[in-house]
């Protein structure tokens, strides 16, 4: 519910006093002159870091996805309906959600004016979600907001809600997502990354095709050639980077780490808790340009890994990142069997060409995860999420 906005006026004399949570309204029948009434205003979103999920994203839905492949739509409504008050296990991104609204405890009003809101974004009609909302109650998870629309993703309305992150297990929302350059993350089968007794979140991004633009991975791609690389970046390393579908996401998640180091001048004592990573295969000289794209966006990171081959996924399983983003899947195949791993189908690395390299490289993650998986489900027929 928005805050409530009123406005006190005299009507004797013509004279007002305008407040911020009255409205008054002269010719309303029944209303006298001089009387108030409470009119709800819009809850704003603009200023907050806003994260879309599906539930295949918040919840594994493996034994529910199944019933509705195996036996139909109205077998699945029955077995939700039987199963309401059963909570749905944790899915891959639960860990990441839980600790992303822990940090509204930063903000001087929590409740009214947080800084980080999840909505719940599924295809899944009232009826059949409300197992999903009772989860989330269960689970003690602070989100309140959800779009259901049966038999379709929400996704397009990422905008209206200033999403800045949309995830999903649904490969193909995710892809139409993206290509209407909407912010959007495929979660893909994965090792979970969830100790209870930590209570810092961890976030890794690869950079081309993720935080960045492809421009260099065209050139990469387009001459094979390592050199031709380098130099292209070394010669442009003064030109910034256009920015890759979670530019925006990353800018606000630099905007809590702020209101981290504020709360530390408050209170020495506090320890911060969010941590952001490039892990990316980049290596020097063409490291640079990455390091002064990130400073012109007015972000840095705590940690950068320029690997230059090495392989992602060593770096990774000693880090433990809560969530990993990667345009490739030739990186994201070994590093889902280490930490929950999410893939932006963005750029060359994914056009048609590269899809069956797509393909094998996400199918890779069903060998060696070491923890519950997320199901992606690969054809649905109204895959619910």
């Amino acid at each position: 519910m928005g805050d409530l906005e009123v406005e006190w006026r005299d009507g004797g004399s013509g004279g007002a006093l305008i407040d911020p949570f009255m409205a008054w309204y002269p010719s309303a029948p029944g209303f006298a002159a001089g009387s108030a009434i409470l009119r709800s205003m819009p809850y704003d979103l603009k200023d907050r870091l806003v994260i879309g999920v599906a539930s295949s994203a918040m919840f594994d839905l493996a034994e529910s996805h199944a019933v509705f492949e195996r036996e139909g739509e109205e077998k699945y409504r029955k077995f939700q309906e039987q199963h309401l008050n059963q909570p749905l296990p944790r899915g891959m991104a639960f860990s990441f959600v839980k600790r992303l609204l822990s940090l509204n405890d930063l903000s001087d009003d929590a409740e009214g004016n947080p800084l980080v809101e999840v909505v719940l974004l599924s295809q899944n009609d009232p009826d059949t979600g409300l197992r999903v909302m009772k989860s989330i109650a269960h689970y003690g998870i602070p989100m309140t907001r959800a779009i259901f629309m049966q038999g379709r993703s929400p996704y397009e309305f990422i905008p209206a809600l200033n999403i800045s992150l949309f995830l999903s297990a649904n490969k193909k929302h995710v892809s139409e997502a993206i290509k209407l350059n909407f912010p959007a993350g495929q979660v893909l089968k994965s090792a979970i990354v969830d100790d209870e007794q930590d209570k810092d979140l961890r976030i890794a991004f690869d950079f081309d095709g993720v935080l960045a633009d492809d421009e260099a991975e065209v050139v990469m791609h387009k001459t094979k050639d390592l050199q031709k690389f380098h130099e292209h970046e070394v010669k442009n390393v003064m030109q910034p980077h256009n920015p890759g579908p979670l530019q925006e996401f990353l800018i606000r998640i630099s905007r809590i780490q702020s209101a981290e180091e504020d709360r530390r001048r408050v209170v020495p004592a506090y320890q911060n808790r969010l941590r952001v990573s490039i892990v990316t295969a980049r290596n020097a000289p063409s490291h640079e340009r990455a390091i002064k794209t990130l400073k012109s966006w007015g972000v840095t990171a705590n940690d950068a890994f320029f690997l230059g081959g090495i392989e992602k996924a060593k770096v990774l399983a000693i880090l433990k990142p809560h969530i990993f983003f990667d345009d490739q899947p030739v990186h994201l195949g070994p590093a889902a069997s280490v930490v929950p791993s999410v893939h932006i189908p963005f750029g060359v690395k994914n056009e048609p060409q590269a899809e069956q390299m797509e393909d094998d490289g996400i199918e890779a993650t069903s060998k060696g995860a070491r923890t519950r998986r997320q199901k992606a489900p690969r054809r649905p027929r109204k895959s619910k999420s």
